[in-house]
């Protein structure tokens, strides 16, 4: 039985939406999401896409609205389907994380290896890709870029998704580019995840008060209403998940038994969801290691995401 993603070739309907003065959102349906941030000179954009002809799609978007430079891409995490096509924007800048570098030389090739083998719908034009992104630039906790007399704000205020994640804030506009700490409607992939602390980045996300967000996954969210129906789905997708395997882990049960009530828990709210099917074997993977203390998450590589899915195969 193959992955559910590896029969997803269905193309997705791209939207371009405006979220704050100069601030759009990329969205396709439940795939990758990308930002842009128009500055007074130059133009930012968060989230590379998985290749370069990928990238083209964000880049003919932007046309649309304004001829400056593109100057900065900023990455939130390391996920192969975020980064390998930023060599496409000819940024002078490509900023990462400390921790999200370090991810990339630790495990970013088995990512990429691993990602493509299960979901190759997403790297259309695999081949334009020439390598592993690295950023030019880093930082370790927070660090400021001036767009002329515009302020973007890029900053880790937790982990969720990776533990190398970062938030962009737009603070003229309180509007937050999150990647996938917040998803709406669609399935967080919690495969590298820290779910103990998740909560509590979604909680360092609405201290900011953003009147809008840009999710990694799914519809932009404009306006208070929809911003706090998101982070509130992302803590029950992850909620739900953690707390269905953390009595089986505790009693020694097994994988298995652990997607069986990850099912009966998560099934009824979100199977509907965008990549659910997708997402589930390797979240539910990721909580049974956290839930038995495995706290850095482990490579996924291309024959690990196998052995993995033949054990829930039983």
């Amino acid at each position: 039985m193959a992955f559910a993603s590896q029969g997803d070739t269905a193309e997705k309907q791209i939207s371009f939406t405006e979220i704050g003065d100069g601030l759009y959102a990329f969205t396709a349906e439940g795939d990758p999401n990308s930002g842009v941030i128009i500055g007074d000179d130059s133009v930012m954009i968060v989230e590379a896409q998985a290749t370069p002809r990928l990238a083209q799609k964000v880049i003919d978007c932007v046309r649309g609205v304004t001829d400056k430079p593109i100057s900065h891409v900023v990455l939130t995490h390391y996920h192969a389907v975020r980064v390998l096509g930023a060599s496409a924007f000819g940024a002078e800048q490509v900023i990462m994380s400390d921790a999200a570098r370090g991810m990339v030389m630790e495990r970013g090739q088995e990512d990429w290896d691993s990602e493509f083998q299960r979901f190759p719908r997403l790297f259309e034009g695999h081949e334009s890709i020439p390598g592993l992104t690295f950023p030019t630039t880093t930082f370790s906790d927070s660090m400021t870029v001036y767009l002329g007399q515009r302020k973007v704000e890029i900053k880790q205020i937790g982990r969720a998704h990776t533990a190398g994640d970062s938030v962009i804030w737009v603070p003229d506009s309180q509007t937050m580019f999150t990647g996938d700490i917040v998803e709406y409607h669609s399935a967080c992939y919690c495969g590298d995840g820290h779910f103990e602390e998740w909560g509590g980045t979604l909680d360092a996300v609405k201290a900011y008060d953003p009147q809008s967000i840009a999710p990694g996954r799914g519809d932009a969210l404009v306006g208070r209403d929809m911003v706090d129906a998101a982070l509130a789905n992302t803590r029950d997708f992850v909620d739900s998940t953690y707390n269905a395997v953390k009595p089986i882990a505790a009693k020694g049960g097994s994988l298995k038994d652990a997607w069986d009530a990850v099912r009966a828990a998560c099934d009824p709210k979100f199977k509907d969801y965008a990549i659910y099917e997708h997402c589930l074997p390797f979240n539910v993977a990721r909580a049974y290691d956290e839930a038995r203390g495995i706290v850095h998450p482990r490579i996924w590589t291309a024959e690990r995401d196998l052995e993995m899915w033949a054990q829930l195969q039983g």
